[in-house]
């Protein structure tokens, strides 16, 4: 009995959301200090009104972290988005983060800092530009080092959305229902994708269409969506394998 004193004590405090998604992601929400002394693939990391620590020796993958006051990086963090009032890199530090939404980083002289773009527009735009680059990029460049875990971009959009439409059928043997955060999750994803179409076309009714269609999502009328995203979509001549995984998972969403 002496020797479980010693060992440490986990505390869950009151108002801490914890959930996996299909994809074994693990979502921690907490309206204090978290701090991550285990590493691990995450879906989102939030601190409601304190800040996000992520220990020495601790390799992190998130796709977003928010913290209301400060997100330090003493470890390893690969990100899609970190939003804090200040990101700190401390000693021996490294961080991927491709949407640094921060008013003050500070950086050791030792540390490393990858991505570091200001709005999604701004990096959208960048990967459109360089969309053949892109695709140009070897396979094994990105297939041989595990301390950089985000495959290429393209593909990396195109996977994300391939498995937010891969969801488990219902007992009936009809699809199952989305709740409420994985449809929030695969409209915003619609969104990026659209908005990359349109980063990339130079005019005719299918940037029109697109157009339209991106108002759409942004304005969160599901019904007019539901209504009009097939009709908007059967006028773009030539979709690339994005747009037609995410008219995939607008189907799913409404169909």
């Amino acid at each position: 009995m002496e020797d479980t004193k010693n060992f440490p004590t986990m505390i869950i405090p009151q108002g801490t959301e914890i959930a996996v998604n299909e994809q074994g992601q693990l979502s921690i929400r907490t309206p204090g200090n978290l701090v991550i002394q285990n590493s691990g693939v995450y879906s989102v990391i939030e601190s409601g009104s304190g800040s996000v620590r992520i220990d020495p020796d601790v390799q992190v993958e998130a796709i977003s972290v928010e913290a209301a006051d400060s997100c330090f990086v003493a470890g390893e963090l690969t990100a899609w988005r970190v939003h804090a009032g200040k990101i700190i890199l401390e000693k021996g530090a490294q961080a991927n983060i491709m949407l640094q939404e921060s008013e003050t980083l500070e950086l050791d002289r030792n540390a490393r800092l990858g991505g570091n773009f200001a709005a999604e527009k701004e990096l959208y735009l960048m990967l459109g530009r360089f969309s053949r680059q892109l695709r140009d990029l070897p396979d094994g460049l990105f297939s041989g080092d595990r301390r950089d875990p985000l495959p290429k971009p393209d593909l990396a959009l195109a996977n994300r959305a391939g498995a937010a439409d891969q969801r488990p059928a219902a007992a009936d043997g009809r699809p199952a229902e989305i709740d409420p955060q994985n449809r929030e999750e695969m409209l915003a994803l619609v969104k990026v994708v659209v908005e990359r179409e349109l980063a990339g076309k130079s005019g005719g009714s299918g940037q029109q269409a697109l157009e339209e269609l991106l108002g759409l999502v942004r304005s969160g009328n599901h019904t007019a969506l539901a209504e009009s995203y097939a009709p908007l979509l059967d006028q773009v001549d030539k979709p690339s394998n994005d747009l037609t995984k995410a008219r995939a998972m607008l189907d799913r969403v409404f169909g």
